[in-house]
């Protein structure tokens, strides 16, 4: 796989329309053509304890930020008729659908495929298939996990070798 974009998705709370970051990572040719990262303030706008601990954010983040819809329109005619790839992507399909039936926007089909299902395939024997531990198995250096944007060119990087 040569052209797709890398998407990653941090959310506020246990709701998965609740994106509150997203890092995108467009590769044509098998290089990458442009990259885009942003904060989004959640609907519903509330950051959950344990969210928090995971990606550092908080409501003083995002309280100022677009809301997704604003963003989307800029966004999604850069990655028509592109594949979505993203590390465990039934979360990420999951929170790009439930956003836009939160904003009552239409949801184009979008094609996902998965480097966490790839790699369990593909590297057995790893300790386990979490985005930082394939991507250190197969040389990338992830650092800032859980900033959108790092985790989507990790993602990004593991789709070109095993996808």
């Amino acid at each position: 796989m040569k052209n797709f974009v890398a998407i990653d998705f941090e959310t506020a709370n246990g709701s998965r329309s609740s994106v509150c970051s997203m890092g995108l990572i467009i590769v044509k040719d098998g290089t990458i053509a442009d990259q885009h990262y942003t904060l989004i303030k959640p609907i519903p706008n509330y950051y959950s304890f344990w969210t928090t601990e995971i990606h550092g954010l908080t409501y003083r983040d995002t309280m100022h930020s677009p809301v997704f819809k604003d963003i989307w329109k800029d966004i999604h005619h850069k990655i028509k008729g592109l594949p979505l790839v993203a590390h465990n992507s039934p979360f990420d399909a999951g929170c790009l659908k439930a956003v836009h039936e939160a904003y009552g926007m239409q949801y184009a089909e979008y094609e996902f495929f998965c480097t966490l299902r790839a790699a369990r395939k593909q590297l057995p024997g790893l300790p386990n298939y979490q985005l930082h531990t394939v991507a250190a198995h197969l040389g990338y250096d992830l650092t800032n996990h859980h900033n959108a944007l790092a985790d989507a060119k990790a993602c990004a990087a593991i789709a070109l070798q095993i996808l």
